[in-house]
């Protein structure tokens, strides 16, 4: 498996809620996160971020989805890059308010950084959740 198709089951398990235990074959040991939003600040780690995907797909957000419109790989700095939107609607229990069944279709871009083993190493993800939480009533 090469490290842009690692990066693309990386990808597929996270956003369909799979968690930690669906994404680990595909992450390195000690993989760091990063995120500028400060609903996700106080995750660091690869692991903590699928757990978080996991909880959100599967309690708060039931149904959700995903669209990828593009995906790329760098060699040159062995990074794969995803932009996908969203599309989610609060139906579940959880989340900062009880169920609003209002939606979202948010725009974001994962950055994987890819290591020699061609697991997943690093992962930036670029969201502006200001919108999404607007759009979800949680704001």
């Amino acid at each position: 498996m090469s490290a842009f198709d690692t990066a693309k089951a990386f990808f597929e398990a996270c956003e369909s809620g799979k968690g930690w235990a669906g994404c680990k074959q595909f992450a390195a040991d000690g993989a760091t996160f990063t995120v500028q939003t400060e609903a996700m600040a106080e995750i660091k780690t690869v692991e903590e971020y699928a757990e978080t995907m996991a909880g959100l797909a599967n309690q708060v957000l039931p149904g959700c989805s995903y669209d990828v419109h593009a995906a790329a790989y760098d060699d040159d700095s062995n990074t794969a890059i995803f932009f996908a939107t969203f599309h989610a609607r609060h139906t579940g229990d959880g989340g900062p308010v009880p169920a609003t069944n209002k939606e979202t279709h948010t725009h974001y871009v994962y950055a994987l950084t890819m290591d020699e083993p061609d697991k997943v190493c690093k992962m930036v993800k670029v969201w502006n959740s200001n919108w999404a939480f607007a759009e979800l009533g949680w704001a």
